[in-house]
């Protein structure tokens, strides 16, 4: 699988690439998605804009399965694009108790995962993407 970086913060990067890289080496697909990361007042624009909520959120996922109109066919379709917010995700790091690392981690799975078509909208379907995420992340050695 690719992942396509795009920085949009003063943030230095490269130490979440080669992790997030790390994390989703296990994947192994011909598919591709768009992590980028912004900052507090970009991801509320996006959640204002598209979601109707007006206030900063930790990550946003638009997936192109769910307009299949975009959809490429083939093994070398791509997915969508997840934004993460870097300040929500150190201050909710902070508030957790573990690493600016693991959170970021945490959002990059969670965000591709809703890509893939997992959601946790019901009990059921939260059980199910939840043992999902926890599998990528311990395999990543990310751990609460």
């Amino acid at each position: 699988m690719k992942i396509n970086f795009i920085n949009e913060t003063k943030e230095d990067i490269k130490e979440y690439k080669k992790m997030i890289r790390e994390i989703f080496k296990f994947e192994k697909s011909k598919t591709f998605f768009n992590l980028i990361f912004v900052d507090a007042n970009k991801i509320q624009e996006i959640n204002r804009d598209y979601r109707g909520i007006d206030k900063v959120t930790d990550v946003i996922t638009f997936a192109l399965n769910d307009n299949p109109a975009l959809l490429t066919f083939g093994d070398d379709s791509e997915l969508g694009d997840v934004f993460i917010c870097l300040e929500r995700a150190y201050q909710q790091a902070l508030d957790y108790g573990h690493s600016k690392e693991r959170e970021i981690g945490f959002l990059a799975v969670h965000g591709y995962l809703h890509l893939k078509g997992y959601d946790h909208m019901n009990p059921e379907d939260e059980k199910v993407m939840f043992a999902k995420q926890d599998e990528i992340l311990n395999n990543a050695k990310l751990f609460r």
